[in-house]
């Protein structure tokens, strides 16, 4: 069970990040994400493992005029 802005997700063990984000949707260049409390950069979202227990808080960016 990994926990994206406190709703809980089953499957995404062994994914990585960008494997997760796509999964439920969200668009990376319009996203910022922070895994166990740290910032994670945009060029590892391929190369982090989730694995279980994880928390995931993830942000989209809106603009406005």
């Amino acid at each position: 069970m990994i926990t994206v802005n406190g709703e809980n997700h089953e499957g995404f063990e062994g994914k990585t990040l960008s494997e997760l984000l796509c999964g439920l949707g969200y668009k990376e260049a319009y996203i910022a994400t922070e895994l166990n409390g740290n910032i994670v950069k945009k060029d590892s979202y391929r190369t982090v493992v989730l694995k279980e227990g994880d928390s995931l808080e993830v942000v989209n960016f809106v603009g406005g005029g």
